[in-house]
């Protein structure tokens, strides 16, 4: 009895995360024929899965690569061979999931807050707040 606006379900993380490691190994090992792939560290930061488990959309990174959406691409021309690279290590699963791949941003959104955090008037606040405290 969960509602629209609750979360994902413990399945629902718990499966992620199996895919999660099955892409990883998969990426890993070098099985994509691909050469932008091969030649690009991906990190695989979360795998979401749709309630229905039929749909794995993995928020990957592609490091020291200039183009991420090249390798979002790439990753993307080649998502049903990986579908059945993967499909040996999630046996259990009763449908294999259809991959989408997006850039993980939320990276990105970390640093902005950190240099927002340490801005000279956000510090001039924070210090001011510690002031009142201490009296």
């Amino acid at each position: 009895m969960s509602s629209s606006t609750s979360g994902p379900s413990q399945r629902m993380l718990r499966v992620g995360e199996q895919v999660r490691h099955a892409l990883s190994d998969v990426l890993q090992r070098g099985e994509v024929r691909d050469d932008l792939i091969e030649k690009t560290v991906i990190s695989i930061s979360e795998v979401r899965m749709s309630p229905d488990l039929k749909i794995a959309t993995a928020f990957v990174t592609p490091l020291g690569v200039a183009d991420g959406e090249a390798v979002i691409k790439a990753l993307a021309q080649n998502a049903k061979f990986i579908r059945g690279r993967v499909s040996g290590a999630l046996r259990q699963m009763k449908y294999m999931p259809e991959f989408r791949f997006r850039l993980d941003t939320s990276y990105d959104n970390m640093s902005k807050i950190d240099r927002l955090l340490r801005s000279p008037e956000v510090a001039r606040d924070l210090d001011h707040d510690g002031e009142k405290d201490e009296d």
